[in-house]
């Protein structure tokens, strides 16, 4: 018997209900493990490698990545989408390489930990009140692709829709924490891959091939490097370092690689998940390539909606429940994990040190009630901001001018100090707020990461002391 147009409809919603609800279930379950703080925030150091792995892969393959890179490529080609998937597989690929053995061995539970044991109690507390609004724009991210999608499913009116999704992250992040995020992150992550190969399959049955996608698309549609002139170049940079570099010193990433059982494992997560983002961010990139090949005439102003719309007008009813089983998947995985990561950071960094004698019990619950928070605040950011690839965008910028260079030099340089670090974390938000503010040139970006860098290196040097104290020793 065929199906109508309302009751496949009508199906793809009751799928979409009870795939919100089992993923609500499956996270209460794993919720079971968490005994302590240290269960809640690392899953007490257990989590198999390929868990952590997948992971580390659904930390930023959200909307951004289906649904704002997707929009982004289809109009500016490979050059428009430097930022995201390529500078995000680098961040993976850096943090293996440079920052996850060094990182695990410090056996601390925040990245703000490791401010206060490399610099001091001030420094911890500054980056966490920079850290802590960075998340706010991602999660708004995420919110407003959960919105698209249940408005263009169901009908749903677009603030309801954020609302909704805000429910049922909270339910099982506020109860697992990562155990939670890592158990759901790994289902999710094998239906995204089935779902987006599904979709993309039949669209290149449809279109006979690339030969005649690519025949249609503008000269230097893949050009991977911008012409040799000093703008494009610098903006060209600044698209690799935004979530390249940005990311690295960002509490999502630090608690995932943490969570696994050794070491090693972390280092090999890290180079897995990187790989796993370059590959498979691939796809919906070639998806939406296919999809305004065949049906240009559902191109609109509202780019993000593209896909949605498109697999819901030209594709079976399996293929529409792969691909949003897909995308639903992405958008959950990486709102859990971008709610619990500044949640934690609240609780151990700025909350904690404040109380007196505070029992775990007191914390965990602590961090379970900044998770309330800091998805409250991105509620309302969202309904502020709906382009998601701008969002993303913003929250990366702010750790990198601040906290990137504490991180390294703390590192990699010796003589790397407390003043040195505040310096960093000072100059860089400020020069990059003052540019942002008055709309420079030269991306904002590279003038904070610029003044954190020369921050580190007076506040270091003790030159900033021999002004203050000139008849010191």
């Amino acid at each position: 018997m065929r199906v109508s147009y309302l009751q496949s409809r009508m199906i793809l919603v009751a799928f979409i209900l009870l795939y919100l609800a089992a993923t609500i279930a499956i996270g209460l379950w794993a919720s079971r493990k968490v005994h302590n703080s240290r269960d809640f925030v690392l899953a007490g150091r257990q989590m198999p490698m390929l868990v952590g792995a997948s992971a580390l892969f659904a930390t930023w393959f959200g909307s951004e990545t289906i649904l704002g890179a997707s929009a982004e490529f289809a109009e500016g080609g490979v050059l428009a989408v430097i930022e995201d998937p390529f500078g995000a597989a680098l961040c993976l690929m850096l943090v293996g390489a440079f920052f996850a053995r060094r990182l695990y061995r410090e056996n601390i539970l925040t990245f703000n930990d490791y401010y206060r044991q490399r610099y001091n109690a001030q420094v911890e507390l500054v980056s966490a009140l920079f850290m802590v609004p960075s998340y706010f724009g991602w999660i708004a991210a995420q919110l407003v692709a959960m919105s698209i999608i249940l408005q263009t499913v169901a009908g749903v009116p677009f603030y309801a829709g954020i609302l909704m999704c805000t429910l049922v992250v909270l339910v099982y992040t506020y109860k697992g924490g990562m155990w939670s995020v890592s158990i759901t992150d790994f289902i999710q992550t094998i239906l995204i891959i089935s779902g987006l190969l599904a979709v993309c399959w039949s669209l290149y049955q449809q279109t006979g091939g690339w030969g005649p996608v690519v025949n249609a698309l503008p000269d230097h549609f893949f050009q991977f490097t911008p012409e040799l002139k000093p703008m494009p170049v610098l903006h060209w940079v600044a698209a690799w370092i935004t979530i390249g570099l940005g990311s690295i010193p960002q509490q999502d990433i630090f608690q995932r690689v943490m969570s696994v059982r050794s070491e090693k494992a972390a280092v090999r997560a890290s180079w897995i998940s990187g790989g796993m983002y370059l590959t498979i961010a691939m796809i919906p990139l070639a998806i939406v390539l296919f999809g305004r090949h065949l049906y240009p005439e559902l191109i609109t102003d509202n780019d993000q909606g593209f896909l949605p719309a498109l697999v819901l007008a030209h594709s079976s009813l399996p293929v529409q429940v792969l691909f949003f089983g897909a995308l639903l998947s992405a958008i959950l995985s990486t709102t859990s994990g971008a709610i619990l990561a500044p949640a934690t950071v609240i609780g151990e960094n700025i909350i904690r040190p404040r109380m007196k004698n505070p029992t775990d019990e007191h914390i965990l619950r602590v961090i379970r009630f900044s998770v309330i928070g800091v998805a409250l605040a991105s509620v309302l950011m969202a309904s502020w901001n709906a382009d998601i690839y701008d969002l993303v965008a913003q929250s990366s910028a702010l750790s990198l001018v601040s906290l990137f260079i504490p991180l390294t030099a703390g590192f990699y340089w010796p003589k790397a100090n407390s003043t040195g670090a505040m310096c960093a974390m000072l100059a860089g938000m400020v020069a990059w707020l003052i540019c942002e503010w008055i709309g420079t040139e030269i991306p904002a970006i590279l003038y904070g990461l610029g003044f954190s860098i020369l921050g580190m290196f007076i506040g270091s040097s003790g030159f900033l002391k021999s002004i203050v104290s000139p008849h010191s020793a």
